[in-house]
């Protein structure tokens, strides 16, 4: 292992030792200084002032020096020296086509709720790389367990400040914990934490239940742990989402695990929730929440927008469904009375969603000469009745629709596919899905543009 400095590997650093790839550049912003000094997408910077960056992390600090020497090299192997004088606070304004430059740290784990081993084989390999890395934690809110982090992590988030970071709890009691990821070191989980407030550093935690597992007295007793890392002077732990295991027809033979069903649902919400108003009281927040894929499993309405608070765990799928309703209806205020021509679409979500949305299908049904039908699709690919709509694949798009009236157009949630990529979780392309329905995919985005292209299709790129 080299000698580290304190963002990144030395230029010039042994030649015999594993070295950080450069960094690969994607896209230019216009009018930035990286736009000035000539950089082009496929350009790779090898190191800033001496320092081969190992990740977006170190990047961004080194570039945060006033003068900057650049190490470049063209696509074809052209090396150059840069030299620049800028402010602080400017960056280069360069995108590169990844954010970790020495190799993504593999979990090591074996959970049996793992989405990653719940997966046919034959896809895409970036969807069977189980990533358990910090970096990425810091960087894009993915979770991680702490379980494979060296003393030169440990040290580097300390040194660097990385924080928050988001954590997958589980539990926290150390047989259980241990069990759940089926390794030993996951019983240090309450240590982890306790230095995490020692460093004065922050997470975000999870906490994945299955049924029989880690639910019932197992997760009170996990929430309160937690919140023992609340009070007093610096609160290590800044929120809690609670999720349900989610399980697919490929999971492996004998894992032990049973899907959620409507009651036990039930039961973890009328737990949780006497919880959530004693960590009200406390803490002024209900600091532990609930995904919404608990109400809408049992039946239930989903809470009102304003008991999420800031939504601090949405990308987890807390509060995310009640703030996506929160924005149709908003977008739906001001309707027009008609349309100047008929129109008629598709609009196509998960099963576990559809309920919720009916509401706002029927005021948009409102408008004279808009017909748009609700398709509220199960997942066979999976083998789920209910599935959030992230979660369908381009077959089971073709297996729901196939065959039906859909009007002119689908409207297609961006959630679905690939970011940056048309591409489903099955690795069908977006085309071939058209192409067997015969109708044109509108891929949208937020509720905004749902509404936007319910009344003007025009305003869509094809």
């Amino acid at each position: 292992m080299w000698n580290e400095p304190s963002d990144g590997v030395p230029l010039q650093a042994d030649p015999s030792a594993a070295m950080p790839q450069p960094a690969v550049v994607a896209t230019v912003e216009p009018g930035s200084i990286g736009e000035e000094l000539g950089f082009q997408p496929g350009d790779r910077l090898v190191a800033v002032n001496g320092i081969r960056p190992r990740d977006l992390i170190d990047l961004r600090m080194l570039c945060g020096e006033e003068d900057l020497a650049l190490e470049v090299e063209d696509p074809d192997g052209t090396s150059h020296h840069i030299e620049l004088e800028k402010d602080a606070d400017d960056g280069l304004g360069l995108g590169f086509t990844e954010a970790l430059f020495d190799g993504l740290k593999q979990c090591n784990n074996h959970c049996p709720f793992c989405f990653i081993d719940q997966q046919p084989p034959g896809r895409r390999s970036s969807l069977y790389l189980k990533d358990d890395d910090y970096r990425l934690s810091f960087l894009y809110g993915s979770y991680l367990t702490l379980t494979n982090l060296l003393p030169a992590d440990w040290q580097r988030i300390e040194r660097q400040r990385l924080s928050p970071l988001f954590v997958s709890v589980h539990a926290t009691d150390p047989a259980l914990r241990s069990r759940l990821l089926v390794n030993e070191r996951a019983g240090q989980i309450l240590d982890q934490i306790a230095w995490f407030q020692d460093k004065r550093l922050q997470i975000h935690a999870q906490v994945v239940v299955c049924p029989g597992l880690n639910d019932g007295d197992a997760l009170v007793q996990t929430l309160q742990d937690l919140a023992r890392f609340v009070g007093g002077d610096w609160p290590a732990v800044l929120s809690v989402a609670v999720v349900p295991v989610g399980l697919t027809r490929f999971r492996p033979d004998g894992d032990g695990l049973v899907p959620v069903t409507p009651e036990m649902a039930q039961r973890t919400i009328a737990l949780v929730e006497p919880l959530q108003q004693q960590f009200s009281g406390r803490f002024g927040s209900r600091w532990a929440w609930l995904s919404d894929e608990w109400y809408l499993m049992a039946g239930l309405p989903l809470p009102q927008r304003a008991s999420y608070e800031d939504l601090p765990q949405q990308e987890n799928g807390v509060g995310s469904i009640r703030a996506f309703l929160e924005q149709l209806d908003d977008a739906t205020q001001e309707l027009p009375a008609a349309l100047p021509e008929p129109r008629s679409l598709s609009w196509v979500v998960g099963s576990l969603v559809g309920p919720s949305l009916k509401p706002v299908v029927e005021r948009l049904r409102q408008v004279q000469g808009l017909d748009l039908r609700l398709q509220s699709l199960p997942s066979p690919y999976w083998g789920c009745e209910q599935v959030v709509t992230g979660l369908l694949t381009g077959q089971d798009l073709i297996d729901g629709l196939q065959g039906k009236d859909l009007g002119e157009a689908v409207l297609l949630p961006a959630v679905l596919l690939r970011q940056g990529q048309p591409v489903f979780l099955d690795d069908l392309s977006l085309e071939t899905v058209e192409q067997r329905l015969g109708v044109p995919l509108k891929v949208v985005g937020g509720a905004a543009e749902v509404v936007a292209s319910c009344l003007s299709l025009e305003t869509q790129e094809d």
